[in-house]
């Protein structure tokens, strides 16, 4: 792509949705879906059971990518969640590639309206490696208040594998507990 071709603003609009079935022993397991969509350098998101049980959360932001051989793509977020949990949220999702290592990272913020002592920092990351465009592994973590667990960051491995326009990831988190957390996650993009 030339410089001049990324400059260009696309005038098209892409969509993501994805849903994290989570199964934590000792809680309930849900469901976690998100749809989103980008135009140009806009991003819009909605989600559930994000920041917690129960809880809507909308989500507006930019983006943005430098680099070539080594790329960084970035967004940054603003959102509101309303639900069993109600706040606003500054975040981030952001991506640094090379060659078919890859680290992803998103993050937030929650300012809880109701009880700022129940604010908090939510965070995922991940380190994978693809030996062939249709698979990767690597490292996860994650930090999160959706639901109870005895490590404030949880630490995991994950194994993904992609066709065409969808993407399947399973997760296993605290590995070396005897209950650890299992997430299997389904992405479409259209």
């Amino acid at each position: 792509m030339t410089h001049a071709q990324e400059a260009a603003p696309d005038k098209t609009w892409s969509f993501y949705a994805s849903g994290y079935a989570y199964f934590v022993p000792e809680d309930d397991d849900y469901l976690q879906p998100t749809l989103a969509a980008d135009r140009d350098r806009l991003h819009l998101e909605a989600r559930y059971n994000y920041e917690g049980p129960d809880t809507t959360s909308l989500w507006a932001g930019y983006d943005f990518r430098v680099g070539d051989k080594v790329t960084f793509e970035a967004t940054a977020m603003a959102g509101v969640a309303f639900g069993d949990t109600d706040g606003v949220a500054p975040g981030y999702k952001a991506t640094l590639t090379w060659k078919r290592l890859v680290f992803y990272s998103e993050g937030e913020y929650l300012f809880d309206a109701n009880d700022s002592a129940d604010s908090y920092f939510y965070a995922w990351s991940e380190l994978s490696w693809a030996p062939v465009e249709w698979f990767r592994f690597g490292l996860a973590g994650q930090r999160t208040k959706a639901y109870e667990a005895d490590r404030d960051i949880q630490r995991g491995l994950l194994v993904g594998f992609s066709a065409k326009r969808v993407d399947v990831t399973a997760y296993g988190f605290n590995l070396d507990e005897s209950s650890p957390t299992a997430v299997v996650a389904l992405g479409v993009s259209f």
